[in-house]
């Protein structure tokens, strides 16, 4: 199963080789890196522990591993912002398990070409079935194959917010911080 849905653009498949290592060694994963253009490039990295859910100064290690390593192997030619932040609670949905976990959740997804006509679906997540994604739409139970998604994200929902927040506090994890993005300025100097 391709993993595009993490990162979509050849770059972005590069750096997920070089960072998937590091992270999940630390005991996280992955959840999307994007490369994003702009005066100066910003690399963006999503990232959660297994369990789900990640801690500010758990992104600040990440972004300290993850930036000595992009010293080494240099990837990015100009400098770049490097920025680690958790998916949040509108997470975008990048793995047939994302798809599995949030199954009863309002999402909007997307297809690369035109599915019976359309390549915008939204509805209730219905799990997965062996390769295909199970979305409720209002014609009834749709399946998507997952590797047709070009993207995916859950939609902000009061029953998801109230959960989510529900999930923190029994982990006892409720901390406003998380929400901020941690940041380092890093990447090749002018020579």
């Amino acid at each position: 199963m391709s993993n595009d849905l993490i990162a979509k653009a050849a770059i972005d498949r590069r750096l997920a080789e070089i960072i998937t290592p590091v992270i999940e060694d630390m005991g996280y994963e992955l959840v999307r890196v994007r490369l994003m253009g702009g005066k100066t490039q910003t690399l963006q990295i999503m990232a959660e522990r297994q369990d789900g859910g990640i801690e500010v100064d758990e992104c600040a290690e990440i972004s300290n591993a993850v930036s000595a390593v992009l010293d080494v192997e240099d990837p990015i030619l100009d400098g770049y912002t490097l920025e680690v932040s958790s998916p949040g609670i509108d997470r975008p949905l990048t793995r047939p398990k994302d798809f599995e976990t949030f199954e009863g959740y309002e999402a909007k997804l997307e297809t690369a070409e035109l599915i019976g006509g359309r390549k915008r679906f939204k509805g209730v997540l219905a799990g997965v079935d062996g390769t295909e994604v199970l979305i409720n739409v209002d014609e009834g139970t749709i399946g998507l194959e997952f590797e047709w998604l070009n993207d995916a994200k859950l939609v902000l929902t009061d029953d998801l917010i109230r959960d989510m927040l529900k999930a923190r506090k029994d982990a006892g994890t409720v901390d406003e911080s998380e929400f901020d993005k941690i940041e380092t300025e890093t990447g090749s100097e002018e020579d």
